[in-house]
Formats: structure tokens, sequence, C-alpha cells
């Protein structure tokens, strides 16, 4: 989900609301401002054998011009391509469908 505007403490905390209302599921948060684009990305407990934030971040992290990294059920990262965050979006998607 892109969030424009949003700073990385208010993408940090809507991953953690999201999560709690998935239960279960892959979370990426893009927000895009001037120059500079702010991910977080979160991974319920459940899937983290299956799938980790860190690799999640590093992928969306590279397709904005950027890097990123974390842990298993929660990551950050950044870069500086604002208009390669719905590419980044759906690079994720396909990749979280793919494993």
């Amino acid at each position: 989900v892109n969030i424009e505007g949003a700073d990385a403490k208010t993408l940090r905390d809507s991953m953690d609301q999201l999560k709690n209302k998935l239960g279960s599921g892959v979370v990426l948060l893009a927000s895009g401002e001037g120059e500079k684009v702010s991910l977080v990305a979160g991974v319920t407990k459940d899937l983290t054998g299956r799938c980790k934030a860190g690799d999640i971040m590093k992928q969306a992290a590279a397709a904005v011009g950027g890097k990123g990294g974390g842990r298993p059920d929660m990551a950050q990262g950044g870069g500086s391509d604002v208009a390669a965050i719905p590419a980044a979006l759906q690079s994720v998607k396909d990749y979280v469908n793919h494993v």
C-alpha cells in the first residue's frame, strides 16, 4: 500500500496495526515525498518460515533505488525513485505469491 506523505514512524505504526488485524499475512507499506521513499515490511510470525520481511525489503528497496533490511517479522528501507513505488509494490506481490 502506498501511503503518501507518511513518515517512517507512521508506516511502522500502520504496519503493526495491519498485522494485528490480518492475523496472518504479509504487509508492505510505502510512502514517497519529494525524492525520498520510505518502506516498511511486516510478516506475521506464522509465515516467517516461508517469507521473511528482510527479503521482501531488499527486493522492494532495490526497485526504488535504495536498500533496506531487517528481521524476519519486520524490516525497513528506502530509496530515491518515488515514481517506482507502484512497480516495487507489484514486484513484492508477485514474489509473495510465488513463495
